[in-house]
């Protein structure tokens, strides 16, 4: 009898470890559940989808921590045990992290913020989930095609996000331009992808950096080399890079603010995460083309961003979230500056741990300025700069927190952590020998002290309308932010996002040291 050889199939079967891919897997089933009880929820009970997507979020962030014993890998090619999709590793956990605590924070600060507003519950909290969801499994992925999946699953849902508010001119104008912005960025990202495949023969990031080191075709080579220009123009589309950050003070201003402040920090985890990835990963053998190129971009990015801020009419409608949505253009440009570092060195784990570093710290803060902004916007939806004034006298907690998170920005005490991660990207910058690039930050941290504590300065003065503000408006009550119940949950989110910059400010070193470790 002649022995029947070995079923084929079962070798191709591919075992799935769902502990490891739990973070996002949870999050879409959430979104799934919330999706089909609005179905069924009367009117009157349609809140509870806020609460639900809010403790999806959280059991999604609390499921990384079985993950925190090592290394996980799944979806990996048969034969090839180190060759996969996915994998859970340092980067992973702690940029996962950042982007579910971030969505969580988002969610406490929407819970009132549909209400007023009148938006649909079920689709907010549908495409909020679906977002996060994306922008977990990003951090994860480790092949290009996973890449731009999770890269348009995060950004799609947030199309609709910002156009939600049905009937709004300024709404629907912020989505068309960031929905056209992120369709001309993700049809380079693909050719550029798209390129790279047909030189390497292979998606995974580990078999490209390592077929790209020797290409034996030189015509193949210049193929190649496209392909990774093309795709980083692509990711400076996502992280708001000049100059392809024009979408950015429109579509913050149209938005929900909650969905400004997830764009703020989540869109640029996203983008930032991906580019990391595919720079330190995908292409170690072109450090020579993508460090240079990263340089450049991130003082035109930083230079851009302050000084648009700088300029912000203080009684302009609108001021403070456009000067917080050019200050995010800034910051990305600080974001960038270890990323340009790691092309420069030999061992890019310590450049890149100071960008998460800083992330870290930014994404805290960011998202609490932006719940104060939340909470004056309930009485002065024109959200001027000057609206703050004498906000101290009104709500002295709310004032004194709105002050910690834009010094925090600006890198000073008593926001230690923002001095801190200044000093370690200023640090990285050096260590590379990118001394001009080094002077460049320092100029516009400078040019930023101004701005942030221009507005710190306006919540601790007088509630009296500065001189020639019209008799009308002072009639109207414009100087100072009326006082009004604090809802719950935005009062939850601003101490949240307060108590974790302190937190974070208590033991710089050792956050630090953290972010700088085995990361990659």
């Amino acid at each position: 009898m002649i022995p029947m050889a070995a079923s084929p199939v079962a070798s191709l079967v591919q075992s799935v470890d769902w502990l490891a891919i739990a973070p996002p897997t949870i999050a879409a089933a959430v979104a799934l559940v919330v999706l089909v009880a609005d179905l069924f929820l009367p009117p009157a009970r349609k809140p509870l989808l806020g609460w639900i997507a809010t403790g999806g979020l959280a059991l999604a962030a609390l499921s990384l921590l079985p993950l925190l014993d090592g290394d996980r890998r799944t979806f990996c090619l048969t034969g090839h045990p180190s060759v996969c999709s996915y994998v859970a590793d340092p980067f992973t956990l702690v940029i996962q992290f950042l982007v579910l605590a971030a969505a969580l924070l988002t969610a406490l600060l929407s819970v009132d913020t549909i209400k007023d507003h009148d938006l649909p519950a079920g689709e907010y909290w549908f495409l909020l989930l679906s977002s996060a969801a994306g922008a977990a499994l990003l951090p994860a992925s480790r092949d290009l095609a996973t890449l731009v999946i999770a890269l348009e699953v995060a950004s799609l849902p947030a199309f609709a996000l910002v156009g939600l508010r049905r009937g709004d001119r300024l709404s629907s104008e912020a989505a068309l331009k960031f929905f056209l912005s992120s369709v001309a960025a993700t049809a380079v990202m693909l050719l550029g992808v798209s390129f790279l495949y047909a030189a390497t023969g292979s998606l995974h990031l580990s078999r490209v950096a390592t077929t790209l080191t020797d290409l034996p075709d030189p015509r193949l080579a210049t193929l190649a080399s496209a392909g990774v220009a093309l795709t980083l123009v692509g990711f400076a589309f996502k992280t708001a890079a000049a100059p392809f950050h024009f979408w950015v003070p429109d579509t913050y201003v149209g938005a929900p603010l909650p969905i400004a402040a997830y764009l703020s920090v989540v869109g640029k985890a996203v983008g930032f995460s991906g580019l990391i990835l595919v720079t330190v990963q995908g292409f170690p053998s072109y450090a020579d083309v993508w460090g240079p190129a990263l340089a450049v971009i991130a003082a035109l990015t930083m230079t851009v961003g302050n000084v648009a801020a700088l300029r912000q009419d203080p009684d302009r409608a609108h001021s403070a979230v456009r000067l917080l949505a050019w200050s995010s253009v800034g910051q990305a440009g600080y974001l960038l500056v270890p990323i340009a570092a790691a092309g420069y060195l030999d061992d890019p784990a310590h450049a890149i741990g100071a960008t998460v570093a800083y992330a870290l710290m930014y994404a805290a803060v960011n998202l609490g300025a932006f719940g104060v902004a939340a909470l004056v916007a309930r009485t002065r939806p024109a959200n001027r700069i000057s609206d703050y004034r004498g906000l101290y006298a009104q709500r002295p907690l709310a004032a004194f927190a709105l002050g910690f998170f834009l010094l925090n920005l600006a890198g000073l005490p008593p926001g230690i952590i923002g001095l801190f991660a200044k000093v370690t990207v200023f640090s990285s910058a050096v260590d590379a020998g990118l001394g001009w690039l080094a002077v460049i930050m320092a100029i516009n941290v400078v040019i930023a002290l101004y701005y942030y504590l221009q507005w710190t300065a306006v919540l601790f003065r007088g509630a009296e309308a500065p001189e020639g503000r019209p008799a009308e408006q002072l009639a109207a009550g414009t100087a100072a932010p009326a006082r009004a119940r604090i809802p719950a949950a935005l009062t939850t989110a601003i101490a949240l996002a307060a108590v974790l910059g302190v937190a974070l400010s208590g033991a710089p070193q050792a956050v630090l040291r953290f972010a700088s470790g085995a990361l990659l």
